[in-house]
């Protein structure tokens, strides 16, 4: 291009809707482990394979001409499967025509379920520390998140809902939950649930209930899904994520259960958004669903994983939290360091070989508690291996 000519083309000018965002923790930790050939306990996936009847399921589904564009809303098999699932766990009935939706995973069914209901000037209510994605959905809804911090103490982290109630305004739309909660591995109890029925009783405010982890709950306890509570389901978009269930997150297939009206928004967006998803692997799961054993023995096996790693833990000077769901695990290192966490998580990766999540990553402002998270949906011999390396801090 000549001198003249390059002169005379303007430059394109971007005003960024998401100023605040640059590249994640997640991305930054994963290429550390992989530089260092650290264990990566950080970003939360198996290395592990899903059951093979799966991958069958799916492959017959491809070889049976299941390939080319699905329902909006979702093959009706699919639907009809997490609807069964969700009166037999929970005790609600929702239509599989009206009320499911199958997503491109869980942050798409965020995003949608965002998008649909706030507009430019309401109010949406986060609890931090929060999943990454939230806040940034929010934004480009036109919304102002209003952020309440979880608590922590000896007995982990707490939501403290006086400080919910107060943060509600005439302009609250929304208020987001997750529980099993990421990062903190803490669940909503009934306790916490009857909190949330008395503050948005009487009131117009939504739930985004973020539930992709709901088959992961410890110790004989139950998950309290939204769906048990028919005051909170009437004004809930309940999501859940294939992925985390069937250690297939990398297929990115999730779903939402909502009343029919607000369904009926929520697809208005989700037309224009993905339209639909993936068809063979929609018909693959809807075959697999058929047997619940692979969730409903999941707990148990996600256990096992915890309690190693935590018996290995014991022995160094981190103190663990409790993990209660999830497949996370928090720790504090006072003992070990007085680092900021993400100097201590990049020192852990880098001296010691073992990638985790500085928690101070999920705030808006990051808050320095002294905690890192661990991911243990990891093979028994790579627990062991970071637990080997975990003993010389």
């Amino acid at each position: 291009m000549s001198p003249a000519l390059s002169a005379a083309v303007q430059q394109a000018v971007l005003q960024s809707r998401l100023p605040k965002v640059g590249t994640t923790i997640f991305t930054v930790m994963s290429a550390l482990a992989a530089e260092k050939g650290a264990v990566n306990l950080g970003q939360g996936f198996p290395d592990f394979d899903c059951d093979p009847a799966l991958v069958d399921a799916v492959t017959q589904a491809m070889k049976a001409g299941f390939n080319q564009y699905p329902p909006m809303t979702g093959v009706p098999a699919l639907r009809e499967a997490i609807a069964a699932k969700i009166a037999a766990l929970y005790g609600y009935a929702y239509d599989a025509n009206t009320e499911i939706t199958i997503t491109a995973g869980a942050t798409q069914a965020i995003l949608t379920a965002i998008l649909c209901c706030v507009h430019p000037g309401d109010e949406v209510i986060v609890i931090e520390p929060v999943y990454d994605s939230y806040v940034p959905s929010i934004e480009l809804a036109g919304g102002t998140p209003v952020f309440v911090q979880m608590e922590v103490g000896p007995d982990g982290y707490s939501v403290p809902w006086q400080k919910v109630a107060a943060a509600v305004t005439p302009k609250t739309r929304l208020i987001m939950i997750n529980s099993p909660h990421n990062p903190t591995g803490s669940v909503l109890r009934d306790a916490d649930i009857r909190a949330l029925e008395d503050i948005v009783r009487g009131t117009n405010i939504l739930i985004v209930s973020d539930e992709v982890y709901e088959h992961m709950v410890y110790d004989g306890a139950r998950h309290e899904s939204v769906c048990r509570h028919p005051e909170l389901t009437a004004r809930s978009f309940v999501i859940s994520s294939f992925g985390k269930t069937y250690h297939v997150t990398g297929w990115k297939v999730g779903y939402v259960a909502a009343p029919a009206a607000l369904t009926a928004e929520f697809r208005k967006v989700h037309q224009f958004n993905v339209f639909t998803v993936n068809t063979p692997v929609q018909h693959g799961l809807a075959r697999y669903m058929a047997d619940p054993a692979p969730y409903l023995d999941l707990p148990a096996f996600y256990q096992h994983k915890r309690d190693l790693f935590r018996d290995g833990l014991e022995s160094t000077r981190f103190r663990l939290l409790p993990s209660d769901g999830t497949y996370f695990q928090c720790v504090e290192y006072a003992a070990i360091s007085s680092l900021p966490e993400a100097d201590f998580a990049k020192w852990l990766t880098t001296e010691i070989g073992v990638a985790a999540i500085p928690v101070s990553a999920f705030y808006n402002q990051p808050k320095e508690s002294g905690i890192v998270r661990f991911c243990f949906a990891k093979k028994d011999e790579t627990l062991r291996l970071a637990l080997e390396r975990l003993a010389t801090t």
